[in-house]
């Protein structure tokens, strides 16, 4: 074998290597885990009210262990690590969160919480009631490695600002050694507030302009700043838009065909986060969802797509028979992994070869 084959075999080893390996373990540095905030509290009524798009899927009901399979299989074909589900102890909430929990471990995915602290009326759950749920989601889930994001579940408490410091201590204080119990404040006073009491801090930001909040991103690096200080967890918002005049807001954020959504990324990844929080896969009545819809099609996948470079699928994910329980290996990121390891495999052998006939 020729000196100049040699180095050509080498490149495309090295390249190999490059595309087959993690970031962090290639020599970049490893990018944020993606969480997209996910709703379970459809039914087939629910399409009915306050509502000006609607999912390619049709009206679902949030039972549909088909539905979240494939909504999984999309969201990993985009980049996204996981979902932060929406709960609060419910007989409905809870049997859909178990459901959704046996999904997401079929198809290696994770779960995090954003626990409603807020009632329909906007006014804080008695402290009493958010305990007991906590408690409830400790005994139940804090052993499963679906919800190990950080090492421990994460929960993000929505509506801390309604919350006294002592209220939120007392809630959470109990069960901070197995669970990572974060706040949702909305500004650097309101975290300071709470800081002592909570393991860091989401930002719930769906509504923010990039063309007008020429401040938005200053704010978010100072919120990051004091949450590290802390040594907490900061999870910082994107969105690809917002329109809650349905639900009576005012502000309208335009798409903009993805330059919103880019926009806020941007802001997002430089604030030094642990993790991005997207905004949203389904939030339908604030017009935040990514996911595919009658209006918008597939398109703020793609976005998604390209801003995480993630490779994009040869089947797809949200066909009904793409689901890949059966054989994950079959799913065509696995299947480019599987024939990527084999090539490399070979590649090794034919260079060993060669220096042990060279050496010989």
């Amino acid at each position: 074998m020729g000196g100049g084959r040699v180095i050509r075999l080498s490149a495309l080893l090295a390249v190999l290597i490059s595309v087959l390996l993690p970031q962090s373990a290639a020599g970049g540095k490893a990018r944020p885990p993606v969480l997209a905030y996910y709703y379970i509290w459809y039914d087939e009524n629910s399409w009915n009210r306050a509502k000006t798009d609607y999912p390619l899927l049709g009206r679902y009901s949030s039972d549909d262990a088909d539905i979240m399979r494939r909504h999984i299989l999309a969201a990993k074909s985009v980049g996204i690590t996981g979902f932060v589900v929406s709960w609060k102890s419910t007989p409905t909430l809870d049997r859909r969160l178990a459901t959704l929990t046996g999904v997401a471990r079929t198809e290696d995915f994770k779960l995090s919480i954003i626990y409603q602290g807020l009632d329909f009326d906007r006014n804080p759950l008695p402290t009493e009631r958010v305990a007991t749920d906590l408690l409830l989601f400790e005994e139940r889930y804090a052993a499963d490695p679906v919800f190990a994001v950080f090492g421990k579940p994460l929960v993000i408490w929505s509506g801390t600002w309604k919350f006294s410091l002592e209220g939120i201590t007392r809630a959470a204080g109990p069960v901070r050694d197995r669970l990572l119990v974060l706040g949702s404040e909305k500004s650097l006073a309101g975290y300071e507030r709470i800081a002592s009491a909570v393991d860091g801090n989401a930002y719930y930001w769906s509504s923010v302009d990039p063309r007008r909040d020429k401040r938005a991103a200053a704010k978010l690096t100072a919120m990051s700043t004091a949450v590290h200080r802390h040594k907490g967890l900061w999870i910082a918002p994107f969105a690809p838009g917002f329109d809650a005049r349905v639900i009576a807001g005012k502000r309208v954020v335009d798409r903009r065909d993805g330059e919103t959504l880019r926009r806020q990324y941007a802001a997002a990844i430089n604030s030094s986060p642990d993790a991005l929080g997207l905004i949203s896969w389904n939030e339908f009545s604030e017009n935040s969802h990514i996911e595919p819809s009658i209006a918008h099609g597939d398109r703020y996948l793609d976005v998604l797509r390209d801003i995480t470079r993630t490779p994009t699928p040869t089947l797809n994910p949200l066909a009904a028979d793409s689901s890949s329980t059966d054989n994950p290996g079959r799913s065509p990121i696995g299947l480019a992994v599987t024939s990527g390891t084999l090539l490399l495999t070979i590649l090794l052998i034919l260079l060993i070869r060669h220096r042990h006939r060279h050496r010989s």
